[in-house]
């Protein structure tokens, strides 16, 4: 895990404040299927250590580091590439050609054939190592762990319904920079097809505890699922935000979570009482060349890790596809109300559909184009003179769906595309908002509120429980906001869909 200069994180801040959204689901929400009912495969402890006794092999015969500059890093690269290769992966390596450091090695990226390409969910870990040490909880414990992971997937050959990638980063040690070279390259489309991207950094702490990134993301209550299932509680990774590659992703607009078990912050005296251990590091050896193997890992808390995220590639990317029991692309008009409660207050830039104009202003703010079609939901559709002539000005303006009766059974799940745009003006008083309504009120499903940053519009994909309205009407309420007084604040939606499975 990087330890990014305070002034970096304050700009990582900034950054994720307007990429990341925030969601809430209902206590009563099916975060994942059973784990019996999956049949999910274990990760090999045995293998996983195994390869960490591999890094530890290279950083030995290479002057004991593997950073992203040496020879210690293109060993490790060719030790993944083989084993990936071996097992029928398609594998890249990904020369990071702008913004890492001179001499750094190339990024890995691996691709298992099946699934639809269109929905794409990623495992990630840095695979370079601080110059001071091998570099083994931090990161061969990630490395190894998606790695095996990877292989498990080739080894079990299970149907596909999404199609799984892995990544594994070059000079995150650095500044994060090989995923975040990667993340920037995609294209818009390319991004929008990245449903998921779990990161694995550090996560076989000696005395470690039980971290999750964005726990209450719909991708974060999959990997809790797992810990839930086996009785042990877990926490929000805060001493890792922004710190680590998952930070690239939250930055392009893809939804995140991971698995960390703590670096050198100490662990609390609750924390010992909920987990065992010491009130001392997470890792005492972090970023020191004590950093080795095997004395610098547990076993239990590695081993826990791979079967967290086998639970969440088996839940997310195996099985029957979803069926599709509502969907509108907004290429024909199919009911939405705008200002159905009579309460908006915005003056200019109430929710349309339309075949949107492109804004500009410091960056892309309009998106005129669309995920599909020629049309989508977008506040006040036209460009003007100016890119805030026809912004949202004012307060709130919203949308409503037509009635929609939900089935009684199943795993239903509400999905869009969405974004929010904004100037360096605006704040966390401005909003985009996705709720669903029910017979017991409206409850909110995701805010991505403002940030006093310029955000550019760039198409983002979302998907949040509704099981717990199995078998109401409900409908669908989408709000944008400008509170912030002149900010400039544009939203849109597109393709929505509840699916069933």
């Amino acid at each position: 895990m990087a330890l990014r200069h305070p002034s970096i994180l304050r700009s990582l801040a900034a950054i994720t404040l307007t990429a990341v959204a925030t969601l809430v689901v209902p206590a009563t929400a099916t975060a994942a299927p059973a784990l019996a009912a999956l049949a999910i495969p274990d990760v090999s402890l045995a293998n996983q250590k195994a390869h960490m006794q591999q890094f530890q092999s290279i950083a030995t015969a290479n002057g004991g580091t593997r950073r992203s500059t040496t020879a210690g890093y293109t060993a490790s690269v060719n030790y993944v590439v083989n084993q990936l290769t071996a097992a029928g992966y398609t594998v890249v390596r990904q020369t990071c050609a702008s913004g890492c450091t001179s001499g750094a090695g190339p990024n890995v990226i691996a691709d298992w054939p099946g699934g639809d390409t269109n929905n794409v969910y990623m495992f990630g870990a840095h695979l370079d190592s601080v110059s001071a040490g091998p570099g083994i909880n931090d990161n061969a414990s990630g490395t190894a762990t998606v790695l095996e992971l990877a292989l498990t997937l080739a080894r079990t050959n299970p149907t596909l319904r999404n199609h799984v990638r892995f990544g594994f980063w070059t000079d995150e040690e650095q500044g994060l920079n090989g995923s975040e070279y990667y993340a920037n390259s995609l294209s818009s489309a390319d991004r929008s097809r990245i449903k998921g991207y779990f990161n694995f950094d550090m996560v076989g702490s000696i005395n470690g505890g039980y971290f999750i990134n964005r726990i209450t993301s719909s991708i974060g209550l999959v990997l809790k699922a797992y810990y839930d299932s086996i009785g042990v509680p877990t926490e929000e990774n805060t001493e890792g935000a922004g710190r680590s590659d998952d930070a690239s992703f939250n930055a392009i607009g893809v939804q995140t979570s991971g698995v960390a078990a703590g670096a050198s912050r100490v662990k609390t005296s609750s924390q010992v009482s909920k987990w065992g251990g010491t009130a001392t590091a997470f890792d005492p050896c972090y970023h020191r060349a004590c950093d080795t193997y095997p004395g610098n890992v547990s076993d239990t808390v590695v081993n826990r890790s791979g079967d967290a995220a086998a639970y969440a590639l088996w839940t997310l990317a195996t099985g029957t596809p979803a069926t599709v029991v509502w969907s509108d692309t907004f290429e024909a008009a199919t009911g939405w109300t705008t200002n159905a409660s009579g309460t908006d207050t915005a003056t200019t830039g109430a929710w349309e559909r339309a075949n949107p104009a492109d804004t500009t202003s410091s960056g892309a703010k309009q998106l005129g184009t669309t995920v599909s079609g020629s049309y989508d939901l977008s506040t006040g559709p036209l460009a003007g003179s100016a890119a805030g002539d026809h912004d949202i000005d004012g307060g709130t303006t919203s949308v409503r769906s037509p009635a929609i009766t939900l089935p009684g059974s199943g795993t239903l799940n509400l999905n869009l595309s969405w974004y929010l745009a904004h100037g360096s003006n605006s704040s966390t008083a401005d909003f985009l908002r996705v709720s669903i309504v029910h017979s017991g009120g409206t409850t909110a499903l995701f805010t991505q509120a403002g940030a006093a940053a310029n955000r550019n519009g760039s198409w983002a994909q979302g998907s949040w429980s509704v099981s717990a309205y199995a078998g109401q009407s409900v409908r669908i309420l989408i709000e944008a906001a400008d509170a912030s007084g002149a900010s400039l604040v544009e939203a849109g939606v597109d393709d929505v869909t509840i699916t069933q499975s």
